[in-house]
């Protein structure tokens, strides 16, 4: 009766705060219809994953056919090739790009001069801003070998034309990491910045009177406040590792490095959209079990951390 009595009267004071702040919550109503419509109602065609999708039947209308899709990939001969990819170049990035940001927050947070910080700031956030064609196209010409910075700075060193590194295969995986490093580096760091930023200067004070260094300080003090912000992000991180950006491997591709280049997301494409015919229940299945993955990682690795560090998502 008395658990009756408190859950009635705790929903009696959230329907008084809803009509109390009834203007902040008509702002969700936007985020709110776009997510159900462009997020979970879309989820509605995960079902040709398990069908013999017909456009002329519908969604609705296939016949369904369980797991012959989520078989037939398994069983596919590019299945360990493409997963080996994907786990690569995503763990490479992950393991490359993830501590830059933070120490490049850092970096500027110590800078004592207003100007420079703000210089900065700006500078190493204007890359992220220019598209992936754009930066496609920007390594293409610098790494050209008879036209670009890297062929004139080599042939000005050997006197002689400089190899094509765009067509080696294992210059591909360092050309696409570490270009995303340079575009993305200043603009990830931002959230590093803000963590920083509520950091009382009360500790910083009393640590100079203790005699701690700066750098002392930065390990002592700036570091452990952003342990959790670093925590989170990891985990969100790690929950996309199966989810490369498409549109700059696909950019990056060529007959040459497609071996260690075929990953999830461009198999994906190729195989729904620019294939004869379009294969759309196998592409499908393809991505549901690429999303199932990214769920398992990001539900093991939110419980590690919440054993390990009490951070967690939920």
């Amino acid at each position: 009766m008395r658990a009756k009595t408190g859950i009635k009267s705790g929903r009696s004071r959230s329907f008084a705060e809803i009509r109390k702040h009834w203007q902040l919550f008509v702002f969700l109503i936007l985020p709110l219809a776009y997510i159900i419509i462009f997020a979970y109602g879309p989820m509605a065609g995960l079902q040709i994953a398990f069908k013999d999708f017909d456009a002329s039947k519908g969604i609705f209308g296939s016949p369904w056919i369980g797991l012959d899709h989520f078989q037939k990939f398994i069983k596919s001969y590019q299945f360990g090739r493409i997963i080996r990819n994907t786990f690569v170049i995503s763990l490479y990035s992950l393991a490359a790009r993830f501590p830059v940001p933070i120490i490049l927050a850092i970096c500027i947070n110590v800078m004592r001069c207003r100007f420079y910080k703000k210089a900065a700031q700006m500078i190493v956030y204007i890359p992220h801003f220019i598209s992936v064609v754009v930066l496609v196209g920007m390594i293409n010409q610098f790494f050209n070998p008879f036209v670009g910075l890297y062929g004139n700075i080599y042939k000005m060193i050997y006197s002689s034309n400089a190899p094509d590194i765009m067509t080696n295969p294992s210059s591909f995986l360092h050309m696409y990491v570490w270009s995303g490093i340079w575009q993305n580096m200043g603009w990830d760091s931002i959230i590093y910045l803000a963590a920083l930023s509520s950091v009382s200067p009360d500790l910083h004070e009393a640590a100079q009177v203790d005699g701690a260094s700066r750098l002392r300080r930065v390990f002592s003090i700036d570091f452990p406040a952003i342990v959790p912000t670093i925590v989170i992000l990891l985990i969100l991180n790690i929950g996309q590792v199966m989810n490369l950006g498409f549109e700059k491997i696909y950019l990056m591709q060529n007959n040459i490095n497609l071996r260690l280049s075929e990953v999830i997301s461009t198999y994906v494409y190729k195989t729904g959209i620019s294939s004869s015919g379009g294969n759309y229940s196998y592409a499908t299945a393809i991505g549901l079990f690429n999303s199932v993955v990214n769920f398992v990682l990001v539900v093991t690795v939110n419980k590690i951390a919440s054993k390990c560090n009490n951070t967690s998502l939920w």
